[in-house]
């Protein structure tokens, strides 16, 4: 791709996972990218300069996106280096894993468990748009991508809050696609199944609380996990001229859970 050559990208989650690959991905295709994370510094920082290893230009922000300030600290940092902000990928977000967030059926999902989830991934969206579109506008537009999930196309059980906050994200993914689409800006969102290389699969599986299936494979009509370059190849053409006719759509990468499964 040369869509990217010489752009500006902002990445959240990025220290691992869907995060790291799509900060890479960019980075290796000729973008400038910012790589964000609340939480594992160590693992953002890492990315960056696997970026800047292979030749590429790269800084990292610490900015849980959750926090108003920080997000807005995080934007202005990215235009005060670089000058600019032509895409973003709004990755970062928490959901049931067994080990940082439990498993729960709505009534029994605790409000701070509802509250956090609600906070990272819905909040942490909205708060990244309020703050990118804005920067977008000065230069006459921009292409973003948020991750929502196929949870938030299909509500399943004992996933309480994760689904009504991924729901949210198509939602909020929607309202700024259609209220800055003539000016411009592209917003769409990318919804992943079940991802082999990510922290919350990871973690899901150690604990027996991953989609796991049974001896015939998971329950996935593909028959296979997706893996981390599957939504990475789906978040780089979303955001380039390729997909330049596409608004507001919720991309399913996820083997047919959402469509057919």
């Amino acid at each position: 791709m040369e869509d990217y050559k010489g752009k500006v990208v902002i990445v959240t989650g990025g220290a691992t996972g869907i995060g790291r690959g799509a900060a890479l991905a960019f980075g290796a295709e000729g973008a400038k990218v910012v790589v964000v994370t609340g939480r594992n510094t160590a693992g953002g920082e890492a990315t960056a300069q696997a970026i800047r290893d292979a030749g590429g230009e790269a800084i990292f922000v610490q900015c849980d996106v959750s926090d108003e300030e920080q997000v807005k600290a995080m934007v202005e940092k990215t235009l005060s280096v670089y000058g600019r902000l032509d895409c973003a990928f709004n990755n970062a977000g928490i959901g049931p894993d067994g080990v940082r967030v439990p498993f729960s059926a709505l009534t029994e999902t605790s409000v701070e468990v509802w509250d956090r989830t609600m906070a990272v991934n819905a909040r942490g969206v909205f708060l990244c748009l309020k703050y990118e579109i804005p920067a977008m506008l000065k230069t006459g537009g921009g292409a973003i991508v948020n991750t929502a999930s196929v949870g938030g196309l299909r509500m399943a059980p004992s996933f309480g809050a994760y689904g009504p906050s991924k729901a949210a994200v198509i939602a909020v993914t929607q309202t700024a696609a259609v209220e800055y689409a003539r000016q411009g800006i592209r917003v769409n969102a990318v919804c992943p199944g079940p991802t082999q290389g990510t922290e919350l699969m990871k973690n899901s599986a150690a604990t027996g609380g991953a989609a796991a299936g049974d001896d015939d494979g998971p329950p996935i009509p593909l028959g296979k996990f997706g893996q981390v370059e599957d939504i990475t190849n789906a978040v780089l053409w979303l955001c380039s001229d390729k997909a330049g006719h596409i608004t507001g759509h919720a991309l399913s990468v996820d083997g047919g859970m959402a469509d057919i499964g």
